[in-house]
């Protein structure tokens, strides 16, 4: 009986050593098909146990079904039994997920020999606490997740997808700084997001975690027939998120990422000035007198939540020349767009008018700004005259100031947007525009996807970008049609009159309509021309 004891605590000492011998020789899973079965751990499932015991902070770039939830769980059942008053929080995308490594957790509990098992005085299906004082518990993200208590171990599971993340971190920082690890854990879903800043940090060495990505190679039992069987079941989109770790694969971006990287490494360029009281108006280009530009302006809630915005942009090339981001009152940002739009050659000024927008157009009205754009009430034309400026009887033509972003417009918008971004026929110099254009998605909703910025994230500049594009090809492009159009007619008129044109105003019209010759010259009877431009200079 006594050697017995000592081999039991031999091996209950051998087993708080080392995470791997107690998990490969004690832990069951529950198999979806084969039942409750013996956890065998592959070579990659028994490193990143050694990486979780080695480093406090652990980020897990995955594909699926490698195991890495259930390995999680074996570590936090591990640290529980242990070592005392352990408190360990699981944060998932949903309350139900959460639940889930939980009770895993529990089964892997459950079928531990008795020598290993201790008093329980709390289990649920949400948590799981020991008489020493250990415990963990499962939440759905909300941002006020992590905030209570320290934690001795984070677990953020898929948390490439959890909303408010930000937010979650941060507040789970004055958490952990007494001596606490984490464990973010998640396939990729495109770039931009917590997860992927994380990433690449922890890749540069400007933050905490240790690095550990698991490519759908590293599962002994997986090749390349199964590789091509995910393509057909998920689709080649889906299944390059699950199984091929790699970001700018991954995710649903409007623009596609490997564009918006390109734009990172190509187009990007710093501000030659920074203006303002807050130093939100960032200039790229100073504006040229032979050059026409159009401003275009989404005006914040007010709530604190989002801000203003404004896009500067040359209307010919469409090169981004200057842009704004910062919260000024609806007063002050009416004031400012006046003289951003002065300033660049009397610019069209497009101000979004939804919600809090039209107090920032009032402003702009008051002071008679001359070129305000203006828009069909109905929305069921673009009218090619009075959409562009707010000439006499707008009222009277059901014309109102201002842009607005509707259901039938929106998606217009963000369409043009990505045609034009996809096609790089923009110059974008904005590196926080192509930051929010790397977090702007299809996001799935109960009847249909709607693009918008990841939750905990803006789209301010975008949509000013989105906004901008539209009315250049619509509005803009039409009007410059009918000025075309009556520039040709006029000159079918000057050639039909051919001759007596020709005579009568002493120059002769060539083959496209446009005088030969120069019409400021003038003859002055004595054998002589005599240059006239001096009357328009």
């Amino acid at each position: 009986m006594s050697d017995l004891k000592q081999a039991i605590q031999r091996e209950y000492l051998k087993c708080a050593s080392d995470p791997v011998h107690f998990m490969r020789k004690y832990c069951t899973i529950q198999h979806p098909t084969k039942g409750k079965v013996k956890f065998d751990l592959y070579p990659f499932q028994e490193k990143c146990l050694t990486d979780f015991k080695d480093n406090r902070y652990n980020i897990i770039l995955k594909a699926r079904q490698l195991g890495i939830s259930t390995l999680s769980a074996g570590y936090a059942l591990w640290m529980m039994l242990f070592q005392n008053d352990k408190n360990i929080l699981v944060i998932a995308t949903g309350k139900d997920t959460a639940k889930n490594l939980v009770t895993k957790v529990r089964v892997m509990y459950d079928g531990l020999p008795q020598w290993l098992k201790t008093n329980t005085e709390e289990i649920n299906k949400l948590s799981l606490r020991f008489a020493n004082g250990s415990q963990i518990k499962a939440i759905a993200s909300n941002e006020s997740a992590g905030r209570s208590e320290a934690l001795s171990l984070l677990i953020l599971d898929e948390a490439a997808f959890i909303d408010r993340i930000d937010t979650i971190w941060t507040a789970a920082q004055q958490t952990l700084s007494t001596g606490g690890g984490c464990i973010a854990l998640s396939t990729p879903n495109g770039v931009g997001n917590w997860f992927h800043k994380q990433w690449l940090g922890a890749e540069e060495g400007t933050n905490n975690f240790n690095t550990i990505r698991l490519h759908w190679t590293d599962h002994p039992e997986r090749d390349e027939k199964w590789r091509k069987e995910q393509d057909k079941i998920l689709g080649p989109s889906q299944a390059a998120q699950e199984c091929d770790t790699d970001f700018l694969s991954s995710g649903q971006s409007v623009v596609d990422p490997a564009i918006l990287q390109w734009y990172k490494e190509e187009m990007i360029e710093a501000p030659i000035e920074e203006v303002g009281i807050d130093r939100g108006m960032w200039v790229w280009r100073q504006p040229d007198y032979t050059k026409e530009y159009i401003v275009v302006a989404d005006v914040a809630r007010g709530d604190g939540s989002d801000f203003s915005a404004c896009q500067v942009f040359e209307v010919e090339d469409m090169e981004q020349c200057a842009e704004y981001k910062g919260q000024l009152s609806t007063t002050d940002y009416g004031n400012f767009l006046i003289e951003v739009a002065t300033k660049y050659n009397d610019a069209l000024l497009v101000v979004e008018n939804n919600n809090i927008g039209w107090a920032t157009i009032q402003t702009i009205i008051d002071r008679g700004y001359k070129n305000l754009f203006y828009q069909s009430k109905d929305l069921q034309v673009v009218d090619t005259e009075h959409n562009i400026t707010n000439k006499y009887r707008a009222q009277d033509r059901n014309m109102v100031p201002g842009f607005s972003t509707t259901t039938k417009t929106r998606p217009l918008a963000i369409a043009k947007m990505e045609e034009y971004t996809r096609e790089k026929l923009v110059k974008l110099h904005s590196n926080r525009l192509i930051d929010e254009l790397f977090v702007f998605i299809y996001k799935t909703g109960v009847s249909q996807s709607k693009a918008q910025a990841m939750q905990g994230y803006n789209d301010d500049l975008v949509m000013s970008y989105s906004i901008a594009l539209w009315v250049r090809d619509t509005a803009l492009r039409l009007q410059k049609d009918k000025n075309d159009q009556q520039w040709a007619t006029m000159n079918s008129m000057l050639k039909s009159n051919g001759n007596k044109s020709e005579h009568a105003a002493g120059f002769s019209v060539g083959s496209v309509g446009q005088p030969s010759k120069n019409p400021f010259e003038m003859d002055n009877g004595v054998g002589e021309k005599e240059d006239l431009t001096w009357l328009i200079k």
